[in-house]
């Protein structure tokens, strides 16, 4: 495996599943195709939008505040470090959602944020969304997570994350509706999800433990839902590579939208 160096990396802000071919608990593994997923509903444009069956209130209308990113809510808002000036929004409909959208977001020196990628449409786990993720539950987790490491067995893009080609970054077999998982790690980004920051993403150690999973990563889409990681189309992963850039000190912030408008 080629040295792999991570200047400054930031704090671990939470815990996932490895998306290594041979290693994975984050993404669909090869083999046969897993039993019929649920229904996915379509990907919410609009995060803060009401929960269907539920009456839309005073709190639904609210305006959002301009220094809040937007679809978030105060409590997930607050979970998003000070110094962190781009913040990657994966929403999904429900927490039994398996597509979502994805949109960068970029905070400006007024304190506002403005939309700087995206929306891009995006897999996510077979069974939807989790506050408390483990290994083999089939959804993604949701919460607030640095992103600082990238890799692929293609070269880099351009990204100036640090970035790791390795052969190691390879899948064969088919997803849970029987589609071709070849590709699906040319170019991933780790999520610090019970990773240790600074390392390639195929690294193994799992600091709460192999149970909670690890190596839950953002790679290519392969047209099916994931164990637990989130996937773009090849040229949206190619373009939010080239744009994030480690001085902003990125986060992914994600789950279902009535999760995030909290």
């Amino acid at each position: 495996m080629p040295a792999f160096v991570r200047k400054g990396a930031p704090a671990l802000l939470g815990a996932g599943t490895l998306c290594a071919a041979l290693l994975l608990t984050g993404c669909a593994p090869p083999g046969p195709a897993a039993p019929t997923p649920p229904t996915a509903s379509a990907a919410a444009k609009t995060p803060a939008a009401p929960t269907p069956g539920r009456e839309a209130s005073a709190t639904d209308a609210r305006p959002e505040s301009p220094l809040r990113i937007p679809g978030l809510g105060p409590l997930t808002q607050a979970r998003v470090p000070d110094g962190t000036t781009q913040a990657l929004v994966v929403t999904g409909a429900t927490e039994n959602s398996n597509t979502a959208t994805v949109v960068l977001h970029r905070r400006a020196p007024d304190g506002r944020w403005h939309e700087s990628g995206g929306p891009w449409p995006a897999h996510n786990a077979l069974r939807g969304w989790t506050p408390d993720h483990t290994a083999g539950d089939l959804r993604t987790p949701i919460g607030v997570y640095r992103i600082g490491d990238a890799g692929g067995r293609l070269p880099d893009p351009g990204a100036r994350l640090p970035y790791d080609q390795d052969p190691e970054f390879a899948i064969s077999g088919t997803g849970f509706r029987g589609e071709p998982l070849e590709g699906s790690f040319d170019h991933v980004i780790a999520i610090d999800y019970n990773r240790v920051p600074g390392r390639t993403p195929l690294d193994k150690e799992r600091p709460l433990g192999a149970e909670k999973g690890g190596g839950v990563w953002i790679h290519v889409d392969h047209g099916g839902p994931t164990q637990a990681c989130v996937t773009l189309h090849r040229d949206d992963l190619r373009t939010l590579l080239v744009a994030l850039d480690p001085a902003a000190a990125p986060v992914v912030v994600m789950g279902p939208a009535p999760e995030l408008a909290r």
